[in-house]
């Protein structure tokens, strides 16, 4: 089964808790807190497995987790970081939100990308001795990893799309100018997923041709294959429209090529505008007094469009449509690659009354699911997101709780592993 289009959901590990640890040896008094860290989680890493053509292996799978990191121990002992969890997609995959459709990256040009990090360690007790705090009986919890719910959707990398309507011999023009194998049969739909062959000119020149399955009138708005396979076609850099010429099937040629460029212009108006090339096929099958090749001609011509005849069952023509396309795409530029547009929306402060505190002589330790995630979205190298963090942390009514508590100037604030002097 081809399957090229579906939603999973995807979560990076926590990081392991910190340990609370004094040292214990023999002959050694007071040895003092040693309470490692805890383990980074494990990341979500997408990994390009060209060996891969569909995306199969998510049909049954959706939700996918990689491991915590281990808690800190005694002795200053980090925890083990959680494995890195490999999800692996065939190349031309697109990874986009699930909530708002946005790229978040395009896995065409990239072998591996981090789409969810796993989340730090908590620190352990032995960052918390100070001259007047010798014996910390507190650690941190890890942060939790990042989550997403994603959609990936299959984007074939093909420099031509073969378009057209059903059994007018797409496939039997792949077969005869590539070593790949279609199926081939005399009925409609023959094809239910798309092709890929490479097709060799000459020496030092080739292109990859994708035929895409029938498309039918209405595929824009879902009918026939035409809706879940047009997706394949984004990136082409030229289109080849195939028209049958004979009549065979009763239908107007002149009216299946009109057809078959409304549904694109409907599905994607950009791609409408991408340069096309019309071959008439089915030569051989065309009656002698039939005026359809003519009446094609001048209304692909009256187009600006260039036509050929071919007829994909003998060859006739295949080998001149075929250099004549490699020599469209020397000029032309190469396979589109989507540009990320997703932006993480920042964590948004929650209600104080959420986060738990606690005081440690001068210390006040502050924790809370909101705030974790808050946390995990500040870069504290910048200036802006510092002044975000404080502005969250305000909004939510941190500070007036710590002062109804009794916090004075110079007590320490810890939020998991960021460390702040209170000042009002």
């Amino acid at each position: 089964m081809f399957v090229d289009k579906v939603k999973i959901y995807v979560k990076a590990g926590n990081g392991g808790n910190g340990a609370v640890a004094f040292h214990r040896e023999k002959y050694v008094a007071a040895g003092g807190p040693d309470g490692g860290d805890g383990g980074q989680g494990g990341s979500i890493i997408v990994k390009v497995d060209d060996n891969m053509s569909t995306l199969m292996d998510f049909r049954y799978k959706r939700k996918y987790q990689a491991p915590a990191g281990m808690p800190g121990e005694g002795g200053r002992r980090m925890g083990k970081r959680g494995e890195n969890l490999i999800i692996k997609v065939p190349r031309g995959t697109v990874i986009k939100d699930a909530e708002t459709g946005a790229v978040i990256q395009d896995m065409s040009d990239l072998d591996e990308f981090v789409l969810c990090k796993g989340g730090r360690g908590g620190w352990g007790n032995k960052h918390f001795a100070t001259p007047t705090r010798q014996v910390p009986r507190f650690a941190k919890a890890g942060l939790p990893g990042e989550e997403h719910e994603v959609v990936l959707e299959l984007k074939l990398l093909a420099d031509v799309g073969l378009v057209g309507f059903p059994n007018v011999g797409k496939s039997t023009l792949l077969s005869v100018t590539s070593n790949a194998h279609p199926k081939i049969a005399n009925y409609h739909f023959t094809t239910l997923y798309p092709n890929l062959g490479v097709i060799y000119v000459e020496e030092g020149v080739s292109f990859v041709m994708a035929d895409i399955p029938g498309i039918i009138e209405g595929a824009a708005e879902g009918a026939g294959l035409g809706h879940d396979f047009l997706r394949h076609i984004d990136r082409c850099r030229l289109i080849v429209h195939i028209v049958d010429v004979s009549g065979s099937e009763d239908r107007d040629p002149v009216e299946d090529f009109e057809k078959i460029n409304r549904e694109l212009a409907e599905y994607s108006p950009e791609l409408a505008s991408r340069p096309m090339i019309v071959a008439a096929n089915k030569l051989d099958l065309l009656a002698p007094d039939s005026d359809n090749l003519k009446r094609l001609r001048a209304h692909v011509e009256a187009q600006g469009l260039e036509l050929y005849e071919i007829s994909a069952g003998t060859t006739q023509g295949t080998k001149q449509l075929m250099r004549t396309v490699a020599n469209k795409l020397r000029d032309l530029p190469p396979v589109t690659i989507y540009e990320a547009d997703y932006v993480k929306p920042l964590a948004e402060a929650g209600d104080s009354g959420e986060l738990s505190i606690q005081h440690f002589d001068d210390t006040w330790d502050v924790s809370g699911p909101w705030l974790a995630q808050l946390i995990n979205d500040i870069n504290f190298a910048d200036y802006e997101s510092r002044m975000y963090f404080d502005r969250q942390l305000r909004k939510s009514g941190l500070f007036e709780k710590l002062e109804e508590m009794g916090i004075q100037d110079g007590d320490t604030v810890s939020i998991y592993d960021f460390e702040f002097d209170y000042e009002r």
